[in-house]
């Protein structure tokens, strides 16, 4: 049997999948990047032969911050292309929004007939980003799926900047002041929920299902409230933090 391979090289997470011949994921696992993407890519290439899989029987493309830093893959592809790729396959639909918060950048993709149309993404500061959620959560003393169930407890307070660093700072004096922890997480949902509104208001869409993938799609409140921010319902499952390696696994031969 031959099977296709996606490894997606995140700035915080790794993610690879193995698809057989039908498509179907038969092959999953994440792992930290830590600080060398070649080293991880060498962990990686070790855990998918102790699963029988190899050059040898597979076609492997690599994806994401790291793509460069896979010496085995057969090519590298963008990861905007593959998260389209991996999200259309994901929700069985050609015609979607893609938002995608991952460690280091947001990006919205508008997909039309299996292809991407448009996309809008920060790459200059990590505001609304996995980065920021976690920055915010070490402030608060909590893990990122705490903050976030907090989150949903709270109201009422917000975080005016749009910089991680200064945000942090606002964080810091809302302590200070003697703000519930609850009312400050709710803030920096919120915060993140703006960003990804902003950007939306910024990529042409037309009654298309929108969907959210990377490492905070198991996430319910910031999925609510992305859907209320919105004005429509946002869709998510657990296998879309894989999106970045499905896609690059059907961009293989």
């Amino acid at each position: 049997m031959r099977y296709r391979t996606g490894i997606d090289i995140g700035s915080t997470c790794s993610k690879t999948a193995v698809l057989d011949e039908n498509g179907s994921v038969i092959l999953r696992f994440i792992q930290p990047t830590g600080w060398s993407s070649v080293d991880t890519a060498e962990e990686i290439r070790s855990k998918l032969e102790q699963n029988g899989i190899s050059n040898e029987n597979s076609g492997i493309v690599a994806t994401g911050y790291g793509r460069i830093s896979v010496p085995f893959a057969d090519r590298c592809v963008t990861e905007i292309t593959c998260h389209a790729k991996g999200a259309c396959h994901i929700f069985h639909a050609d015609d979607l929004l893609v938002i995608d918060i991952g460690g280091q950048d947001t990006k919205l993709i508008s997909v039309q007939d299996g292809c991407v149309k448009d996309f809008v993404m920060n790459d200059k500061c990590s505001a609304g980003t996995g980065r920021f959620l976690e920055v915010m959560s070490n402030t608060l003393a909590v893990k990122p799926e705490e903050l976030c169930e907090m989150a949903s407890k709270g109201g009422g307070v917000s975080i005016s900047s749009m910089c991680t660093v200064f945000a942090e700072s606002e964080v810091i004096s809302l302590i200070g002041r003697g703000e519930s922890r609850e009312n400050i997480a709710f803030a920096v949902v919120d915060s993140i929920v703006k960003k990804v509104a902003s950007q939306a208001s910024r990529i042409q869409t037309v009654n298309t299902k929108v969907c959210l993938t990377g490492g905070l799609c198991d996430f319910d409140f910031l999925l609510e409230r992305i859907s209320e921010e919105l004005g429509t319902d946002v869709i998510s499952v657990p296998e879309a933090r894989y999106a970045g390696a499905i896609g690059a696994a059907l961009c293989a031969k």
